[in-house]
């Protein structure tokens, strides 16, 4: 009887131990499903880092985007971006598009931002570009074919002048049409527009000052730039359009800030305008 009891106590005990060790395992499984939330609460700051910015430019704006002889795409805003890109480890994919499509593209929230030569003027900030600090301080200057005898904007009365449309070159003249007694014909392109004086049709056109100078140069054009024909200049600037991509509006300027710094800046302008 005695034998009977015993083998039963320990029956149960080892039932017991059983129901225990069931339990502690079953709780297991619970501490290992943990890590992968962990992990997965960490995963956005890693997408975070890998996010590749989307800039978006012109096709040909010499020096400024160009594709040179060896068909690579080229000019000082590619090197700048290049440049603020490395010094702040960010990623990007420049697009070169086209001036309206680039403008558009940022405007839609295709691409984030846009480099291509574009200057900061009040009309877009009012229309919703948020620029960057600026990187390169660009003069419009009146143009004039070789052998002109105009060297001064009282020249100009009764003549008429060529203008790109939508450019700082073209707010320049009209600025001044009244007050010399000029006429503006506008164009689309600048090729056009050259051409135009070069025919005799316009006595001098108006284009950013440094794009004038490399087109004379590379293009072998029979212009030339008169002394004292050219505005006070305003900035180049780097633009987004939504206020949601601050970050790179930020990363640029800090970039800008830094290659002015250590030369990296004046050795890109060196390259293409030999300053």
């Amino acid at each position: 009887m005695k034998k009977l009891l015993v083998m039963a106590m320990v029956a149960c005990m080892t039932l017991s131990m059983a129901a225990c060790g069931s339990k502690e395992e079953a709780k297991a499984p619970a501490a290992e499903t943990e890590a992968p939330a962990e992990e997965k609460a960490e995963a956005p700051a890693e997408e975070a880092s890998d996010k590749v910015w989307i800039i978006a430019t012109d096709t040909v704006f010499r020096p400024f985007e160009f594709t040179n002889e060896k068909g690579e795409f080229v000019g000082i805003d590619v090197d700048i971006m290049a440049a603020i890109a490395e010094d702040q480890g960010f990623k990007y994919e420049m697009q070169s598009l086209g001036w309206d499509a680039a403008v558009a593209a940022v405007q839609a929230g295709q691409a984030d931002g846009l480099i291509a030569g574009a200057t900061i003027k009040q009309e877009r900030i009012d229309s919703g570009w948020i620029f960057s600090d600026g990187y390169y301080n660009a003069t419009q200057t009146f143009v004039v074919a070789e052998g002109s005898d105009i060297a001064k904007f009282e020249d100009l009365a009764g003549k008429n002048v060529a203008v790109k449309n939508g450019t700082a070159g073209a707010d320049f003249a009209n600025s001044l049409k009244d007050e010399y007694g000029f006429t503006v014909t506008v164009f689309e392109d600048s090729p056009t527009m050259y051409q135009d004086v070069l025919l005799g049709n316009s006595a001098a056109c108006v284009e950013d000052t440094p794009i004038m100078a490399d087109s004379i140069k590379t293009g072998g054009l029979a212009l030339v730039i008169p002394e004292g024909m050219e505005s006070e200049g305003a900035p180049y600037g780097f633009a987004i359009m939504n206020e949601a991509n601050q970050e790179l509006l930020d990363m640029f300027n800090a970039g800008l800030k830094n290659i002015k710094e250590n030369g990296t800046y004046d050795e890109i302008l060196a390259k293409y305008l030999g300053e």
